[in-house]
Order: C-alpha cells, then structure tokens, then sequence
C-alpha cells in the first residue's frame, strides 16, 4: 500500500519572519499539531504547499518516525512561499515547472502596461518528482494556483471601487486558469503517447497534488482533468475510451461527503485542494479521505493567523493499493 497526501502547512516559517510565528513557542506548537497529523495520517509521500523557510521543513520532518526526504521548489513567490514533497522514499528525480506553455504567451495580473502588469510564469513554481514505490514508479506533480483571495496596489486587500475589484477578479481567474494549464501541459508530456493507443498496465502513473484554491466543479481544477467526460461516479467512468491515457480523476468523489471539505472560508465548508490520478492508478485507488478534526474557520483577512497553532488547510489523503 502506498498512501499519498497534500497539505497546505500555512505560512511554514520559523521565527522572526514577517509572516512566521510570533516566537519559539508558537512555532513548535505548530510544529508538533503538524507532526501528529502527518504521523496519524501515516503517509508515505506528502506534497507541501506555502512552506516559508526550507528549514523549516527540516524542522517538522525530524519530529516524524522514520528517515523522510525533502524537496522543495526553488520557485518561490514573492511572500518566499514555495511547493515541496516530504517522503519516506528517496526521490530519483525532480524537476520545476514555471514557465507558460508558449502557445498561451503571457497574461495580465494587473492595471498598468508595465512589464510587471503581465506574467509569463507560474507566481509559485510547480515541482515534479519521481518515487519507485511498492506498486511501481510513480510520477507526482504538485501545485499550488493563484488565490481567489485578491489583493491590489499597494499591497491592499480592499478595492477603491466595484470596477477595480471585478477587474482584479478576473486578472486573479487569468493566472489561476494559466496556472492550471501549465501544470497539465507537464502532466499531459508524462502521459501521451503519440502512437495513440488504448491504456494499457504499463502506462505512466501519475498524481497531480495541491492547493488548487477552487473546488472540484471550478473551470480552473477541470482543466486538469484533460480530455473531458468519464469522472469518478459519472456515466462514462465504467467505459474505456481514448481518452483515458492522457485523463486525470478527482478523488474528491470518493471522500466521504461529511468530510468533503479542506478548508473553512467565512463559515463556508470547501474542498479547495486536491489529488488527481492517471489512469493505471484507478485499479489501485482503494479510498480518499480529509483530516478536517481540528480545522479552524477564517476569514479574508490573513494576519489574524500568524500565531496560529495549526494550519487553516486540512490534509486530502488518497491510499493506493
């Protein structure tokens, strides 16, 4: 059995960082929330998002049983947030992915026609890894898109008008969807064949991880699904069909429905990130679940949360048998 999972950890900084821990003693109680969690879900590979300092990691990881592996993006964003893996199984491979696909060229992000209005590569870098594992080598890519919590000039939260803030909605959607298209192009390049043939056994296993910031239904997380149609629990699931080689399948269907939710936003319960699989995966994919026990409620507003004890994401959990 191998058991995968991705985990949003919250601004993972040690202190003395603007957006870290306030002190010593925050810090390793986030730490230790972490660590119990991680050890609870009994994980073999982890995909990681807003992970602050490299050492920190290092940090959470020594509090695990076991000897874990660490990679981490060298992608960051402009807050040094950035994707990784931790895994009991040493990665064989690795790679970042930024840049746009070049059909797709650059977007706009802001007002203005200054060149940083526009953006060509991903605002955090993707990470791909290899892992052989006991079902066979696995390919996982892990992500995390722009946020549909918006900000504007001058590093602000509110708008000045309604213009400004529809406008700001739909550049945070352009990078988000662009975003989302760059992480299938990598998924698309592990798993076409340009002989075109039917799935077999010995096609590429890949997983697609992450905080995609919007839910199962979104635009934006359906870009990754590929060709469209045969989704886990619709009709076409149970029929093969050429699409199934270059297809990836939400979990999300299989997680019970009570625990459906990996964040809660101003009261709302929400599945905002994710685990995909390629096709040769289905015949392993024994169950998907949420840790949502001890996920607290926010609000729009982040700074409330830098002495947090626990990250404001709950950990999605898919088992492969």
């Amino acid at each position: 059995m191998v058991t995968v999972a991705t985990w949003n950890l919250e601004n993972l900084y040690r202190p003395g960082h603007a957006f870290g821990p306030p002190n010593d003693w925050v810090y390793q109680r986030k730490l230790d929330a972490l660590a119990d969690a991680v050890t609870e879900i009994d994980v073999d590979i982890l995909a990681v998002q807003e992970v602050g300092d490299p050492e920190a990691l290092a940090d959470l990881t020594a509090l695990l049983p076991d000897h874990w592996h660490r990679c981490l993006s060298a992608c960051p964003d402009a807050r040094g947030i950035r994707v990784g893996f931790a895994s009991r199984l040493p990665f064989l491979d690795s790679a970042d992915i930024t840049a746009f696909p070049e059909p797709l060229g650059s977007i706009r992000i802001s007002d203005g026609s200054d060149p940083h209005s526009f953006a060509s590569r991903m605002g955090r870098g993707a990470l791909k890894v290899r892992v052989e594992t006991e079902i066979g080598m696995l390919d996982l890519l892990t992500t995390h898109l722009k946020s549909k919590l918006l900000t504007y000039p001058g590093n602000r939260f509110a708008p000045h008008d309604e213009d400004e803030r529809a406008r700001f909605g739909a550049y945070a959607l352009y990078r988000r969807a662009a975003e989302a298209a760059t992480v299938r192009a990598a998924a698309t390049a592990l798993l076409e064949d340009p002989t075109g043939h039917r799935p077999t056994r010995d096609d590429p296993a890949v997983i697609v991880l992450g905080d995609l910031n919007d839910t199962a239904g979104a635009a934006t997380t359906q870009v990754l699904h590929g060709p469209p149609g045969s989704q886990i629990g619709t009709g076409g699931y149970p029929r093969p069909d050429r699409g199934d080689r270059t297809r990836l399948w939400n979990v999300a269907p299989l997680i019970p429905e009570e625990r459906r939710f990996s964040r809660i936003f101003e009261g709302q319960r929400e599945l905002i990130d994710h685990i995909l699989i390629s096709h040769r995966l289905l015949d392993h994919l024994d169950a998907a679940s949420t840790v949502t026990a001890s996920l607290p409620g926010i609000t729009a507003d982040p700074t409330l949360r830098r002495a947090a004890a626990c990250s404001d994401h709950a950990p999605v959990v898919a088992r492969l048998l």
